[in-house]
């Protein structure tokens, strides 16, 4: 999996902003939940803190051209879950059974 790069990012947006979130606590939920991506949750467990691009989202393969030719970000699906601490959690699963990113959707702003 490649990671996301802080150049790959908008200035200022490659700091912690975790606030505690660690892409381990989706594990368990995402073998219970998500049954048809049998390599999420080792994915899950293994990836990472990731780059935040806002307090909401954590990326983990560079949005650059995003499904473009060539690019590294070609989408495939979303699986959503709810955790219970957490929220609604979406993640974004991009094809070649890669995991693109995790949105955090109760930290978005209203």
């Amino acid at each position: 999996m490649s990671n996301v790069r802080p150049q790959d990012l908008p200035s200022g947006m490659n700091r912690d902003l975790s606030d505690g979130f660690h892409p381990r606590q989706l594990v368990q939920l995402a073998k219970e939940h998500a049954p048809e991506y049998p390599w999420l949750p080792d994915a899950l467990a293994s990836c990472g803190g990731g780059a935040w691009e806002s307090p909401a989202y954590v990326g983990y393969v560079s949005r650059h051209n995003p499904n473009q030719s060539g690019a590294e970000w070609q989408f495939f699906a979303n699986v959503v879950l709810r955790h219970e601490e957490l929220g609604t959690v979406v993640i974004d699963i991009l094809k070649g059974n890669r995991l693109g990113g995790i949105e955090l959707v109760n930290r978005i702003p209203e």
